[in-house]
């Protein structure tokens, strides 16, 4: 395996890892970035691709065509000890895609926790959404059933909540900042602006590094959007 020549130094839970860390959703927006963070950090990492995005898939990672829609087909991508990251979910949703929020965004981390749960993986990692929410209200409503699955499979994992990930081609919200800032100034309003900050992709990609390398001991850890920003 190639490392970047500015890779941090491997940290000891990476060192000693012995499954892969495998990500559906790994050519994508986020998905891209954290299998090269992965990479660079000293981890095996597979990514579970359609066959038309094998060629997008990072150098030094392990790609196995299959569907992410299917949890047979995710199975065959897991073995025991693996961490999982499950990426996959409908690009730009906006309140039009609610069918697409069932037919992409639920189906897909039904089908992740389901394959999971069968393969004695050690960790599931969720990027959900931050809820309760006054819009997005079918995407927030799937996402929120997800986690209902995580919890049903029994898998130890992490969910994470991020309202919205600004980065290249997804910085329209930066226009919203003043009203964040007043948001912050109201008592009664300040909860709702934590809740539904922006994060960065830098910072969600290393929370989510984070999340790879620090598993909870038990069950399932929430990491809301302040969590997200100060795991940077």
């Amino acid at each position: 395996m190639t490392r970047a020549q500015a890779a941090p130094a491997v940290p000891a839970v990476a060192a000693a890892r012995t499954g892969a860390v495998v990500l559906t959703g790994g050519t994508g927006y986020l998905g891209t970035r954290l299998a090269e963070r992965l990479l660079a950090r000293g981890h095996r990492v597979r990514l579970l691709v359609r066959s038309s995005a094998a060629g997008r898939s990072a150098a030094g990672a392990e790609a196995i065509i299959g569907n992410a829609l299917d949890s047979e087909s995710i199975a065959t991508a897991l073995q025991p000890g693996d961490t999982l990251v499950h990426l996959v979910g409908t690009a730009h949703p906006n309140p039009s895609k609610a069918a697409e929020f069932e037919a992409v965004d639920l189906a897909s981390i039904r089908a992740a926790a389901s394959a999971a749960s069968r393969t004695a993986i050690a960790h599931l990692v969720y990027v959900s959404v931050a809820q309760p929410a006054p819009v997005m209200r079918a995407y927030v409503a799937a996402r929120a059933t997800g986690e209902a699955a995580v919890a049903a499979s029994g898998v130890r994992a992490t969910i994470l909540r991020p309202w919205y990930v600004v980065g290249p081609g997804h910085r329209w919200p930066l226009i919203l900042t003043p009203l964040y800032a007043l948001a912050a100034c109201v008592p009664r309003w300040r909860p709702a602006a934590e809740r539904l900050g922006l994060v960065s992709l830098e910072q969600m990609t290393q929370a989510l590094v984070r999340a790879v390398e620090n598993p909870p001991a038990s069950a399932i850890e929430i990491v809301e959007v302040p969590g997200i920003r100060a795991a940077a």
